[in-house]
């Protein structure tokens, strides 16, 4: 196996759970808050940087200015780009260093555009229906469903604006990737046996076209 199978996904869609259960399955590793810790440690950055900034871009010039005394130390390069570009640039070198370890599982991140040009990608979003997700987030965080909501509703547009800011794509729209499956329709392992179909199909393809 070959492919490095990215993961975005809608608040309370259960990308993180399909992710991992692939990783598992397929037997091979899998990063979400692990990339912060992969990119903190190969940069030299605070790993708070990371965990304040993940997937929540900022323009606060007061924020940035306070926290960039976490910061010294990465590259004289990088001395007067703004904290969130040092954050993101570090994040995406990270991700491709993780790439060429081989196959595995990042979930968000934009770790599908890091990874663009790489043939071996597969770019994956996740969806589900906002009851579902409602349901789930409640649950999970002891919530109403209008709390639950309004948290789904800020993460979402949280994840929106990085991922369009730092890409050339739009978050969650179907030309951005390549498969979108929608959990609520296909369950958690439904959505997993589907991605290793994919999987499947996408090897299979790089298999004959290498072949002849």
């Amino acid at each position: 196996m070959k492919t490095i199978i990215t993961i975005g996904r809608q608040y309370g869609s259960a990308g993180h759970s399909i992710g991992k259960i692939l990783a598992d399955d397929l037997g091979i590793k899998y990063y979400d808050k692990e990339l912060l810790e992969r990119a903190a440690k190969d940069s030299g950055l605070c790993q708070e940087l990371f965990e304040n900034h993940d997937e929540k871009p900022t323009n606060s010039f007061l924020y940035s200015l306070v926290m960039d005394s976490y910061s010294f130390g990465y590259g004289s390069t990088m001395m007067d780009m703004p904290l969130n570009q040092k954050v993101f640039l570090a994040q995406f070198d990270a991700i491709k260093k993780i790439a060429q370890d081989g196959p595995c599982v990042i979930v968000g991140r934009c770790a599908d555009y890091a990874l663009e040009e790489n043939p071996n990608v597969l770019s994956i979003f996740i969806k589900a229906d906002m009851q579902d997700r409602i349901r789930r987030i409640a649950k999970l965080y002891d919530l109403s469903d209008a709390k639950a909501k309004d948290k789904i509703t800020k993460i979402d547009k949280q994840r929106a604006s990085y991922y369009n800011y730092y890409t050339s794509k739009r978050w969650g729209e179907v030309d951005s990737y390549d498969l979108c499956l929608n959990s609520s329709v296909f369950g958690i392992d439904g959505t997993v046996d589907m991605i290793k179909q994919a999987i499947e199909v996408k090897e299979a393809g790089i298999r004959k076209i290498f072949s002849t």
